[in-house]
């Protein structure tokens, strides 16, 4: 059969007018249908954790380390735990005062004295919990507790067991990652279609299951070396399975609309341009034809001009008459 094929086509320029393809054997045609379809397209995109997500532990006092907890990079943290036990100058100092206020307001009614002094070791970031058993208690203690503000993990570990720290230093990074961004990257020849997309379904390599994904932002500007732009997409991670840095292949779609339409096989593309092979004159017979087309989805061509619903082009043998046309110069 594949001889045959090839004495055929070797045989064509020798029974094709200059206009048209004539066939010795038999093709499959199709014809322009009217659907309703919504628009996709396929990209590729990063996960990243959700800046919102990510918080820095960076006590408003110094001291020293006397007890380290969370002593491990990437190690999983709840909200409230302790992450170290330290001792503070500062935050002891501020202990007294507040035990001295309350000591002295008993003695002499003096309401704005043990407010203030409260009110000291709250912006020292010592929890309500903490002040309260402090007031209980009527003494202070030597040591503290730094507790994680929020669950997650430790991205980022700045100081060890013994180890002294100042105020503003970041000892901690947690993120949280039970939501995460994924950056998805779009051409610009896309870019006009970027605000219909509203469906989005992210695959991450290695992960079987697939994401739906919630449209957050787009970022208004251009890789230079990509020609691409920037859509962030949120999508719930609750079983922790997408991770900071996957790759992930995205599928978006928008709202149905109509569309004049031929199947992938029908359409091809060259220099630029995109043909079809219509009906010729007589029987047999299939003429180039240059058209306005746009890809629907991998199998779907949306056809903008060239062609009205119920023309019929040819279908399967789509290679066979490029290679023909090609031998004969038609385009």
């Amino acid at each position: 059969m594949k001889q045959l094929i090839t004495v055929l086509l070797f045989c064509l320029p020798l029974l094709a007018s200059e206009a048209t393809v004539k066939q010795l054997f038999s093709v499959q045609t199709v014809k322009v249908k009217e659907e309703k379809k919504a628009f996709s397209l396929k990209n590729y995109g990063y996960v990243t954790a959700d800046d919102a997500r990510i918080y820095d532990v960076t006590p408003r006092f110094g001291g020293y380390i006397t007890t380290l907890y969370a002593d491990k990079i990437y190690q999983k943290v709840a909200k409230g735990e302790r992450l170290a036990r330290v001792y503070s100058p500062d935050i002891l100092q501020s202990k007294e005062d507040y035990v001295n206020a309350l000591s002295y307001d008993k003695k002499r009614s003096s309401p704005e004295m043990v407010k203030s002094a409260r009110e000291k070791l709250a912006l020292l970031d010592l929890p309500e919990a903490e002040i309260n058993a402090l007031k209980k208690r009527g003494h202070a203690k030597e040591e503290s507790y730094i507790y994680a503000p929020a669950g997650g993990y430790l991205f980022e570990k700045n100081v060890n067991n013994l180890g002294a720290f100042n105020a503003k230093q970041k000892l901690f990074t947690i993120v949280d990652l039970q939501t995460v961004w994924i950056e998805v990257k779009i051409y610009q020849k896309d870019l006009y279609r970027y605000h219909e997309l509203n469906d989005f379904s992210v695959k991450a390599v290695g992960v079987e299951q697939p994401f739906k994904a919630r449209k957050l932002q787009f970022y208004p500007n251009i890789d230079p070396k990509e020609a691409t732009a920037t859509l962030r997409l949120e999508a719930d991670n609750e079983k922790g399975k997408l991770l900071p840095g996957m790759y992930a292949a995205i599928t978006a779609s928008g709202s149905a609309e109509s569309y004049l339409t031929l199947p992938s096989t029908a359409v091809i593309r060259k220099n630029g341009t995109f043909y079809v092979f219509g009906i010729g004159e007589f029987e047999g017979e299939y003429a180039p034809m240059a058209i306005d087309a746009e890809m629907l989805d991998n199998n779907t061509y949306i056809i903008k001009s060239g062609l009205n619903k119920g023309d019929e082009v040819v279908n399967n043998a789509l290679f066979m008459m490029d290679s023909d046309a090609q031998i004969n110069d038609l385009y």
